[in-house]
């Protein structure tokens, strides 16, 4: 089973995207291709059998007043050559459909995150992502490639190819991928270190660096607005 182990040390995300509200960072990837999940697409059909789901473009989602987490995603027939990198806003997915496409690979690292997905349908000349072995079952048609079951590789018989250190434990990281997870109180750097996370003084240095940086950017902007 092969694997890839996410880094250990704590990357701050970008300031944007915390403040961006959830609607907008999932709403790009449902309007990648026209119209609603094609009739019969198995999104089509997981959609309709959920009495609490509704279609959004592309996309099925949570029926409710704002656009609900995101549960399946109809990309077939799109015209695509390669994996878009807007498919990282669907890691909630169970169903994924990426059939009638002129893909040339779908590569495991593109699913990262697709912990709860259950349901991957791919090009007839491609492999499942993270291979057979990822899966329960794989069917294979004239025109499709049914990817279904995902397994939890940290289960599996076979060796980690990269396995976890000391003071941490293998998690589900997508088909055929893994993280490894510091046990408590352990932190940082392949989990090395030892009591709680200074997360008051993260922020504040955080913080710090946020605001210097943007009034830095904003007196040169102004220099630049007042010179001739």
């Amino acid at each position: 089973m092969s694997g890839a182990v996410r880094g250990f040390a704590l990357l701050p995300l970008p300031l944007l995207l915390l403040l961006l509200p959830r609607a907008a960072r999932g709403a790009a990837v449902c309007g990648l291709c026209p119209g609603p999940p094609r009739n019969g697409s198995i999104v089509s059909r997981f959609c309709e059998s959920r009495r609490d789901a509704e279609s959004d473009g592309r996309c099925c989602r949570e029926r409710g007043p704002a656009p609900g987490r995101l549960l399946g995603l109809d990309l077939s027939n799109c015209s695509l050559q390669s994996v878009p990198p807007g498919l990282a806003e669907a890691t909630a997915a169970f169903v994924l459909d990426l059939s009638e496409n002129p893909l040339t690979a779908v590569p495991s690292a593109s699913f990262r995150g697709f912990t709860r997905l259950q349901s991957l349908v791919v090009p007839p000349a491609l492999e499942c992502p993270g291979g057979s072995d990822a899966w329960q079952d794989v069917t294979v048609d004239r025109s499709s490639r049914l990817c279904q079951g995902q397994r939890n590789p940290c289960n599996s018989s076979e060796q980690l190819a990269w396995p976890c250190p000391e003071n941490s434990v293998c998690a589900p990281d997508g088909p055929g991928l893994i993280q490894c997870l510091c046990e408590g109180p352990f932190h940082g750097y392949r989990c090395l270190r030892e009591g709680t996370f200074p997360m008051l003084l993260f922020g504040g240095i955080l913080g710090t660096a946020t605001v210097s940086l943007s009034l830095l950017l904003w007196g040169t902007q102004r220099r630049k607005a007042k010179s001739p």
